[in-house]
């Protein structure tokens, strides 16, 4: 027991150093498949970005890092899971921000606990009391949610 003690104070302070990253997929009225793509840091848990594809590429991904985070503002470290999403062009542009990658274990979303509980709240809270039509649509609904979640934070956000 204490030694889980120990880690969750370890967590803690080093939460301003630490972010998440995932990817959930929304189903449109036309049964398309949109992605969204949030960004959280753990301390305040903060909704830093989000973003919405039709196509996720590691490239996409990557792009959305660099955007999420100015250069001298990245955290330390970047906790995802183990998608094939996150290829070498993702996990190079981690290194070349100086953000060490921390992939979760196979198969253990709750490794992932911050950013799976923000993809749930956005679910419940918002996406399943409303029919989504397209990518413009559910832009605007995230960009509504995100200033419902974060109402006093000025982080930019993608959209």
């Amino acid at each position: 027991m204490l030694f889980l003690d120990m880690r969750c104070v370890e967590v803690r302070n080093h939460a301003p150093d630490i972010a998440a990253m995932d990817l959930f997929v929304v189903p449109t009225i036309g049964f398309d498949l949109l992605y969204a793509f949030v960004i959280v840091r753990l301390d305040r848990r903060d909704l830093v970005w989000i973003n919405v594809t039709t196509n996720p590429t590691a490239e996409w991904v990557a792009r959305q890092i660099t955007e999420a985070f100015p250069w001298d503002g990245a955290p330390d470290y970047m906790i995802r899971d183990r998608d094939r999403i996150y290829g070498t062009i993702v996990t190079r542009r981690l290194r070349a921000m100086g953000i060490r990658d921390k992939p979760t274990a196979p198969a253990s979303p709750w490794q992932n606990g911050v950013a799976e509980r923000l993809i749930g709240s956005i679910r419940r809270e918002c996406l399943d009391h409303i029919v989504v039509f397209g990518e413009a649509h559910l832009r605007r609904i995230l960009r509504s949610y995100t200033r419902y979640y974060n109402p006093a934070s000025q982080h930019h956000l993608s959209m």
